[in-house]
């Protein structure tokens, strides 16, 4: 009779203990993550110190901690987990980041050793999604602009200059159709806008699945009042939006970027803002945050805000309740949820 091969998709037995963890972070984020009613619940899951919280994995007490760790609770703040804190870490097994993307986290190390790799990066997307809906309908009732003009006037606008504001068949472009770029697409189903989305991993069937029409970038651009950016910070979107680019999006559109400031070439976006000829919504920029010096800060076309868009506040609990969530499953034997694997990056933040 031959061998029975083993079916690693098979959950793991359920683990005998719980397991020993580590917080890895900067302190500061730890109570909004870890509500008492969150972090009551982790202690019934896991064998952690929740007074020990490590930003430094060279500090005094890190080393004997990383020595017994198992699982390491990541998040904002969390130093590097290379080559050095995995030898100071022989039993460390799972990473489990309350946090979004991985990239810069986990070195080439820890994928080699085959570490477990959780990340709350899905439901960091819901608030991203929530900020681009309000900036998308906003930005179609011109309010930004509006507003800076009664603020201004202090009188009300002429009806006759309400002409092009509204938000009835307002043609939004989606480039990306990432967890962000996807529950955005959800989110604007219920509104009378037409909506086009540019993903080359998304085909046609698919984007119309998506509720979007599927087009090329520059079709999209051409083609969109608003245009919003949802890619990944990869090597292959670097400047994606560049001078050119730029100058398909009609006059009077918006530009709305949510993602990373890498992805728009900043010179040639503030030549268009300083213009007059486009208007944009950003949350991030490059570098981050802008010089003092930056025209865009007192533009009245530029509504800036300082990187707010992923969870803040209260929505930091989501993030933590997920960590909380795969410890669980983890203790049942039973895989993540919300499992990175290394092929993930080539196409993720």
């Amino acid at each position: 009779m031959p061998p029975v091969t083993p079916n690693p998709a098979a959950p793991a037995a359920p683990l005998p203990h719980p397991p020993v963890a580590l917080f890895a972070m900067d302190p500061v984020h730890l109570p909004e993550l870890f509500p008492p009613a969150l972090m009551e619940r982790l202690l019934e899951l896991a064998r952690i110190d929740p007074t020990l919280v490590v930003q430094d994995f060279t500090a005094p007490g890190a080393a004997a901690a990383l020595a017994e760790t198992e699982v390491l609770i990541t998040g904002w703040g969390c130093p590097r987990v290379d080559a050095g804190v995995l030898a100071a870490a022989p039993r460390l097994h799972t990473v489990l980041h309350a946090a979004g993307s991985v990239r810069r986290l986990i070195a080439d190390a820890g994928w080699e050793r085959g570490l477990t790799v959780s990340s709350a990066v899905e439901v960091n997307a819901l608030p991203v999604a929530e900020y681009t809906l309000a900036a998308v309908l906003l930005a179609g009732k011109d309010a930004f602009g509006l507003r800076e003009r009664f603020r201004r006037e202090r009188v009300h606008p002429a009806p006759s200059d309400y002409a092009r504001v509204g938000n009835l068949g307002r043609r939004v472009g989606v480039i990306g159709a990432s967890r962000v770029g996807r529950r955005l697409l959800d989110l604007l189903r219920p509104f009378e806008l037409a909506t086009t989305l540019y993903d080359p991993y998304v085909d046609a069937d698919e984007a119309r699945t998506l509720g979007a029409t599927p087009l090329t970038l520059e079709e999209l651009l051409r083609t969109s009042d608003i245009v919003t950016l949802h890619a990944p910070d990869i090597p292959e979107t670097f400047r994606m939006l560049d001078r050119d680019r730029l100058a398909l999006i009609p006059d009077g559109g918006v530009l709305i970027n949510t993602s990373r400031g890498a992805l728009v070439d900043h010179e040639a976006l503030t030549a268009e803002l300083v213009s007059g000829r486009l208007s944009a919504v950003l949350d991030v920029t490059e570098p981050e945050p802008l010089p003092a010096d930056s025209p865009l800060y007192d533009l009245p076309n530029v509504f800036l805000t300082p990187h707010i868009a992923g969870s803040l506040g209260n929505e930091l609990a989501r993030l933590g309740g997920t960590v909380v969530d795969e410890l669980a499953l983890l203790a049942a034997g039973l895989p993540p949820a919300h499992r990175v694997r290394r092929s993930d990056l080539a196409r993720s933040a």
